[in-house]
């Protein structure tokens, strides 16, 4: 008898789908002493294959961008982070990394410089010029001390004396800039290597949203996987539905809607069969989750019997690897679900 409430519920859900799950034109479960009598019952339900890790669409950064380059086709298997498409303002990206690149290094130089204070060559001339200037200073001393003399005597005139002590303060100013540059060369301030560091963060930052902007300007796969469906071509623009759609086929899943009073019948590990409409065989699968969620879940139909507000769960089933080499190009496929209890 058990044997044959099983057989009966393969049946059932092979021709209708899920009598269980209220989502076809069939009552709910028979009543509890008709199940008793013919022992412990599965479950069936609606489902639809789809790969383990979902589908992915993958869409432009804004809707409305051109897309310039598509580099690969339906079927293709691609690896994580591998570039699927560009879009029409890749280039200018590209060009303005160059630009903040080439500031950044401009920018670390700079701070290499400040740090490192003068080179060999630029000391000796800074030293030469301030003994040149201090030379030029007494001089320019001698000349305004020996004019103010002469003023004093009576032999020299005002004006030439006060001449000469602008000349000689010129002198003095101009040698004590010269001795701070000297200084800087020797040993650089503080102040100026804050500043360049400064300008070097400012920079980086520059270049690193050059950098993001460009790989915004790319679509790249974000797992290993295979391309489903492609939706925009090149030329095109890329609207709400994305660029494409891909997923990992290395692992399927057949997703089910169960009704919500099966949920005690299930548990984790338990074989279940897939009935792919149209087919004899029948596919082998495991249940490996059950959803956290309860879902309504209306169907259209014209039964005046049938659950039209049915509240439904998804439950996920592993399928074994000849299920999946039989399914692997039918992702979205409905299929009709049979758990065992």
């Amino acid at each position: 008898m058990r044997a044959l409430g099983w057989l009966a519920l393969v049946a059932l859900a092979a021709g209708a789908g899920a009598w269980s799950a209220g989502l076809g034109p069939f009552a709910p479960p028979p009543p509890v002493a008709s199940a008793a009598a013919a022992g412990p019952i599965g479950v069936g339900a609606l489902g639809r294959v789809e790969p383990a890790g979902r589908i992915r669409r993958l869409a432009a950064p804004a809707s409305g961008a051109r897309l310039d380059r598509l580099l690969v086709t339906e079927g293709d298997r691609v690896a994580a982070g591998q570039v699927l498409a560009e879009f029409a303002d890749a280039a200018q990206r590209d060009a303005s990394v160059e630009e903040a690149t080439g500031r950044a290094a401009q920018a670390a130089a700079t701070l290499a410089r400040t740090r490192a204070g003068g080179s060999e060559s630029e000391l000796a001339a800074a030293e030469a010029r301030v003994e040149a200037l201090r030379a030029a200073e007494e001089t320019a001393m001698r000349d305004a001390g020996r004019s103010q003399s002469l003023v004093a005597s009576g032999a020299g005139a005002a004006a030439n004396a006060e001449r000469n002590r602008y000349l000689a303060a010129q002198r003095t100013a101009e040698r004590a800039a010269a001795e701070a540059e000297l200084a800087t060369l020797r040993r650089p301030r503080a102040e100026d290597i804050a500043r360049a560091e400064a300008d070097l963060a400012a920079a980086q930052g520059g270049l690193a949203r050059a950098r993001a902007d460009a790989a915004l300007a790319r679509l790249r796969a974000p797992a290993d996987g295979t391309v489903l469906r492609v939706i925009a071509r090149e030329g095109e623009a890329v609207g709400s539905e994305g660029v494409l759609e891909m997923g990992d086929l290395s692992r399927l899943d057949v997703v089910a809607d169960v009704y919500e009073t099966d949920l005690p019948r299930l548990r984790p590990g338990a074989p279940a069969e897939v009935v792919v409409p149209g087919e004899a065989a029948r596919l082998n699968a495991v249940v490996r989750e059950i959803g956290w969620v309860v879902r309504r879940t209306t169907q259209a139909g014209t039964d005046p019997v049938a659950a039209v507000d049915a509240r439904t769960v998804e439950v996920r089933l592993t399928l074994d690897e000849a299920a999946r080499a039989a399914l692997s190009r039918r992702s979205g496929m409905q299929v009709q679900v049979a758990i065992q209890p």
